[in-house]
């Protein structure tokens, strides 16, 4: 299989990023809803807060990788060819869930930046991104949250569309992001 993408097949790179960020957002996810199980200040709610935000940030820097990587080389042709409107319609989905990859942990960031806190990552401090500011917190929050929580819906779509094209369309849609078999 070849590194970089094919007209017929996406490469290894591309193919391993999307599974690892596949990962990082069930881990991101998984610690943000995990951590409530605990209580305010106890040592599991503070691990589990740390471990969302170091995979939050893992999501920010690979995914400038993934952009380069989908416009190094050719995206592989669906075959047969889907209709216009779902060709669209994935257009839109990649942009949306690209963003999401971007604006959440980039407002996470911002929002510990506005609370004066270090963000972590595997053992290093980010710096911060702005000044220690209470009044700007809430709106930062709020629109992590809310693209954070859209996020649920965005990759259940994504999956959902996936399977579609898979036994129903019963194109190489989903076919194309598995890794060869050998």
């Amino acid at each position: 299989m070849a590194m970089l993408n094919t007209q017929e097949r996406y490469g290894s790179l591309s193919i391993a990023m999307h599974w690892l960020m596949l990962i990082l957002m069930v881990l991101v996810y998984t610690t943000v809803e995990l951590h409530e199980l605990f209580d305010k200040g106890s040592e599991p709610r503070d691990l589990l807060k740390s471990l969302h935000f170091m995979f939050g940030m893992s999501i920010f820097f690979l995914v400038w990788i993934r952009l380069a990587l989908r416009f190094m080389g050719p995206s592989p042709a669906i075959s047969p060819t889907p209709a216009n409107y779902q060709k669209k319609a994935a257009t839109v989905m990649h942009i949306a869930l690209y963003g999401l990859m971007i604006i959440t942990p980039f407002m996470g960031w911002l929002l510990l930046s506005s609370v004066g806190r270090p963000v972590p990552f595997f053992g290093i401090e980010l710096p911060t991104l702005i000044a220690e500011n209470e009044e700007i917190k809430p709106l930062i929050k709020e629109i992590h949250q809310t693209i954070g929580s859209t996020g649920y819906y965005l990759i259940a779509l994504h999956a959902v569309a996936a399977l579609f094209h898979h036994y129903v369309q019963k194109d190489n849609t989903f076919t194309r992001m598995l890794p060869s078999k050998r």
